[in-house]
């Protein structure tokens, strides 16, 4: 029988640069965009964690950081398809300030980060009503490109 889940095509390149920026900004969180085109992502491209409350429990995504990304997806003939955080010391599922601050129609990628070696990573769907995420299947696509 065949999944009606929700999938990610994540390239090897972007798998890996999600867990190096956790890696990096551990003990704090990191973020980025994810850039590609359908269900593929072909790169994770980082962005500064310029939030108030302190990047150790929270990240946030400046308009500025976020036109960037858009303006970065256009020349690449790509698109922004959503964004990625890590969870310092805690597990890849949303939270509900990651609810309350997620915008519809994006993926969201957590990768956990656990003594600050990156562990699971998931990804997430928010909900037509707000209402929570659905869970979306991250499958590895090594060649690193898209379809076209």
């Amino acid at each position: 029988m065949k999944s009606t889940r929700p999938t990610l095509v994540l390239c090897a390149e972007a798998d890996t640069g999600i867990r190096r920026h956790g890696r990096e900004a551990y003990p704090h969180e990191c973020c980025g965009a994810l850039i590609g085109r359908g269900d593929a992502v072909v790169e994770a491209l980082a962005l500064p964690n310029t939030t108030d409350e302190g990047p150790r429990r929270r990240f946030l995504v400046r308009p500025d950081d976020y036109r960037a990304a858009e303006a970065h997806a256009a020349a690449a003939r790509a698109e922004l398809l959503g964004f990625y955080h890590s969870h310092p010391d805690h597990p890849a599922q949303p939270s509900q300030h990651d609810l309350d601050h997620a915008w519809p129609a994006f993926v969201y990628v957590i990768v956990s980060v656990r003594d600050g070696e990156p562990t699971d990573l998931t990804a997430w769907r928010l909900h037509d009503d707000r209402s929570g995420f659905d869970a979306v299947a991250v499958v590895d696509d090594s060649s690193g490109r898209l379809d076209t």
